[in-house]
């Protein structure tokens, strides 16, 4: 990847190193983009065994990948701010998403949101559960006495 042009501060102009104060202006590249590994690995599962990548290829596909997850997630935030929220859930990216034209992907997203959600709540519930127990195992005792 060609280096960005950094400023007398030291501020490369490529991540918003402009002065503005925007987000970007201080955020260091590494923390901008994903990993590149994780990059290369989804992008070999699309090749055969014998295919080769460019490692260009790999860092255009990883800044393109980095710049959409910041231009949905940015959209799916000003929803959450004008509606007073903190926290972004997956029902505020399908929202961008849908916003911003990617409609066609709405339908399989929602089906991977409803999956994981079906997976990651009970796990959550068992968590409670053990947490649970062996709350009321280890202070059982305490339990006893309050009652009394």
């Amino acid at each position: 990847m060609a280096e960005a042009p950094v400023s007398p501060g030291g501020v490369s102009h490529e991540s918003g190193g402009d002065g503005s104060g925007s987000p970007r202006s201080n955020v260091r590249e590494q923390d901008r983009y994903l990993p590149i590994a994780n990059i290369s690995r989804i992008m070999k599962k699309a090749l055969p065994p014998n295919g080769k990548i460019a490692k260009d290829a790999k860092e255009t596909v990883q800044e393109c990948v980095s710049e959409f997850i910041s231009f949905v997630t940015s959209e799916a935030s000003d929803k959450c701010l004008r509606e007073k929220r903190k926290t972004i859930n997956g029902d505020d990216l399908l929202w961008a998403m849908a916003t911003l034209g990617f409609e066609d992907y709405i339908d399989p997203l929602k089906v991977y949101l409803t999956k994981y959600r079906e997976v990651t709540l009970p796990k959550l519930c068992s968590l409670f559960l053990l947490v649970f127990v062996w709350f009321q195992r280890k202070f059982s005792g305490i339990w006893e006495m309050i009652g009394k």
